[in-house]
């Protein structure tokens, strides 16, 4: 398994400290000192695999540490923070990214049977997911591609397929199941994820979005802490405060401006929560920011 990493890590040369996309669609790779603020923010649906170095991903009250040859899965849009570390003898951190396709994986989703062995719902806490070396393997097929992209077109996709297999059949794809292997989109918690990620400025009632996934409050509020690691308004909470951020730091936004623009009644209460998210106070944390980006 080393021999697999170190070949996938001479594959990621052309990665940087930003999601680096390339010819392999909705492949990313990144490499190096990923800044603090980057990995505070709403992470779109995917799979982070480490190669090299370490990092430590903050979701809700959980926290999980992956170190080479573990990956972990963002079911949803959600909000997360994290940090990196470099590898022994100072070597870059290094990960492969896979954006997940809903089309892909509803797809998929219907030749693993409902109530295989498979179809377990775990734990509502996030898992270090281990790689076997078949899943490596495969992810070494797609980033060898780069190598002849004349094959993307032909073979991409099903590496793809077998990449997103894997991750359905490993310890979080129960996830990824619960939200996808429904027959009926309305009854999908997907539905009310989304609809609090679009309208996080605007109060609501827990009753509200389980009506909105047909769904009891206390099923529903179970079932939608399982899939994000926050309750609804801890999620709402931190898709305010993430945005806050931006106003501050890249619209320069005064703190009551910020505070406001993004659902706070009280800016005195925005401080609070904001200075416990990020630990610092908002007027801190965006100069120090400002100063990181120039």
């Amino acid at each position: 398994m080393q021999e697999i990493l170190k070949e996938m890590i001479g594959l990621c040369s052309a990665a940087t400290t930003e999601p680096t996309k390339t010819e392999l669609p909705r492949v990313l790779i990144i490499q190096g000192e990923v800044p603090k603020h980057q990995l505070a923010a709403i992470y779109e649906p995917m799979v982070g695999l480490v190669l090299q170095g370490s990092k430590t991903v903050s979701i809700g009250t959980q926290v999980i540490h992956l170190k080479p040859g573990s990956y972990f899965v963002i079911p949803t849009e959600m909000p997360a923070t994290g940090f990196v570390k470099q590898g022994p003898n100072g070597l870059p951190y290094i990960s492969m990214g896979i954006q997940l396709d809903r089309t892909i994986l509803t797809d998929l989703l219907k030749d693993i049977p409902s109530n295989s062995n498979y179809s377990n719902i775990g734990t509502s806490d996030f898992s270090v997911c281990k790689v076997t070396t078949s899943f490596l393997e495969v992810c070494l097929r797609m980033l060898r591609l780069l190598k002849t992209p004349e094959h993307i077109p032909a073979l991409a996709p099903a590496y793809e397929r077998e990449i997103l297999y894997h991750v359905l059949i490993g310890p979080d794809g129960w996830r990824l199941r619960q939200l996808f292997q429904t027959r009926d989109k309305e009854s999908s918690i997907h539905q009310a994820i989304q609809w609090v990620r679009n309208h996080f400025i605007d109060s609501f009632e827990i009753n509200q979005l389980a009506d909105r996934a047909c769904m009891g409050i206390t099923t529903f509020h179970r079932q939608f802490k399982a899939i994000t690691g926050l309750s609804p308004i801890q999620f709402q909470k931190q898709l305010r405060l993430l945005e806050a951020r931006k106003l501050l730091t890249f619209s320069g936004y005064s703190v009551t401006d910020a505070a406001l623009d993004v659902g706070y009644e009280s800016t005195s209460q925005f401080n609070r929560e904001y200075s416990r998210f990020f630990g610092n106070s908002p007027g801190k944390d965006s100069k120090i920011l400002k100063e990181m980006v120039l």
